[in-house]
């Protein structure tokens, strides 16, 4: 356990983190390491930690009594703000804690939503936060007006603070309502856009929150996104042009990160956001080589893989920060259980050739670079042509149009019934002639 900070009286908001750790649960070394930096992250000053393992939760206080008092001691000793659970609790489990303890709390769910709240920029993040907060706090309203007296008999809710509640409760679940319409309408129009893509690949950077994704597209692209050191500093998906040699212009794209028992309403809620990343041609993972729970941080990014239905999708493991790495034998472990994916230190820029390199070599194996002669009448067939694949160049003859088209493997079928003629393209691009013909 780490030595409790000592607060100083211009500090911010003081923390105490808690978990409690089922027998079914899978603990890393530091247990509370994760809560650790989301609470730092969301401004909080962690002065202590605690941690008890119990075969079943105690149904009103989570903890154990016991726990619960050591608890309430440490709030006292630290007079701290606010004790944050590595953990989900009920909402009566929280209204008791908070009489027991005599301090907020919050479980792993609240604080993922306030920090996403505090980084959201766009009116789209900020639609989704808001979205994924109301539809926690709904089945939690009641805690809020249990101060108010009741002034009739009977099993419902009645008296000011239950009507006031109802009242809460209906403007809540209209807003949920319009929300998830709006929501809608930015998923369809986002859906539109990144189909209207045809005319490059699309690789889109996927991995744990602060594993080094924003650091690598810079390193890539010379975009110059922000980059920095803390959980959940993108929430907003950026694509850039990515210059791909032997393949000219390639759209890459950064989006928010991933995390152990990330809520199913915020993967719900940001559907809209990673829809670059369902439509994807080809997936980077990027993990933290240097990370001692990168094995479970690799785990959790394709449990979430699956949750939104693209666990098949073709994928590259990229290892970033290896420049923190001491001892090699740490990342000859993670190489042995990963022997394919790829050592890279993004903030040094090494390794980034063998990148480059497997990145064209995958989106090799899903796509066609092909010549196809096209009679100058059937201008369906350039039409579809341009639609759906690639132009890198077209030759005008007299009585046929060459044109070289990267397409994916699965669009040539209309190509190869209305084509004149097709043959693997023999002309190699230099990136200058590639640029020139995408512009």
């Amino acid at each position: 356990m780490r030595e409790p900070i000592q607060v100083r009286d211009d500090s911010p908001e003081t923390s105490i983190l808690a978990r409690l750790i089922l027998p079914d649960h899978l603990v890393p070394a530091d247990p509370l390491e994760e809560l650790h930096g989301l609470a730092t992250t969301a401004g909080t000053e962690v002065v202590d930690e605690l941690i008890q393992r119990r075969s079943t939760p105690d149904h009103s206080t989570y903890l154990g009594k016991g726990k619960v008092e050591e608890l309430r001691q440490m709030v006292d000793r630290h007079k701290a703000d606010v004790v944050i659970f590595d953990n989900d609790l009920s909402p009566a489990q929280v209204r008791n804690l908070e009489k027991a303890i005599g301090a907020k709390v919050l479980d792993r769910t609240e604080l993922i939503l306030d920090i996403f709240a505090a980084g959201a920029r766009t009116h789209e993040s900020r639609l989704a936060v808001e979205l994924a907060q109301l539809e926690y706090s709904l089945p939690r309203l009641k805690r809020m007006w249990t101060h108010l007296s009741r002034q009739a008999m009977g099993v419902g809710m009645r008296g000011p603070g239950e009507k006031q509640l109802e009242v809460d409760r209906r403007l809540a679940q209209k807003r949920i309502h319009d929300l998830k319409q709006d929501l809608a309408k930015v998923e369809e129009r986002r859906e539109r856009q990144v189909a209207a893509r045809n005319s490059a690949p699309t690789v889109s950077l996927i991995g744990y929150t602060n594993a080094g994704k924003s650091t690598l597209m810079n390193a890539l692209t010379e975009a110059d996104v922000m980059a920095e050191d803390k959980l959940f500093a993108t929430l907003d998906t950026r694509t850039r042009r990515w210059q791909l040699p032997g393949w000219g212009t390639v759209l890459l794209s950064d989006t928010v990160g991933f995390i152990r028992d990330l809520p199913h309403s915020l993967v719900a809620s940001f559907k809209s956001t990673l829809e670059e990343t369902r439509q994807a041609n080809l997936l980077l993972h990027v993990a933290d080589a240097s990370s001692p729970t990168v094995f479970d941080q690799i785990s959790a990014v394709y449990s979430v893989l699956t949750d939104l239905g693209i666990e098949e999708k073709d994928t590259l493991l990229i290892l970033n920060k290896i420049d923190n790495i001491q001892n090699p034998l740490i990342l000859n472990r993670v190489l042995d259980r990963y022997p394919n994916a790829i050592p890279v230190s993004a903030r040094n820029c090494k390794g980034l050739t063998a990148l480059i390199e497997a990145v064209g070599e995958a989106l090799g194996r899903e796509f066609l670079d092909v010549e196809v002669d096209v009679d100058p009448s059937d201008g369906r067939l350039l039409a579809y042509l341009a639609a759906n694949g690639e132009i890198v160049s077209r030759e005008y003859g007299e009585t046929l149009i060459k044109v070289h088209v990267r397409m994916p493997n699965n669009s040539m079928g209309p190509v190869e019934r209305s084509a004149l003629a097709i043959r693997p393209a023999t002309e190699t691009l230099t990136n200058a002639e590639s640029n020139s013909d995408v512009a």
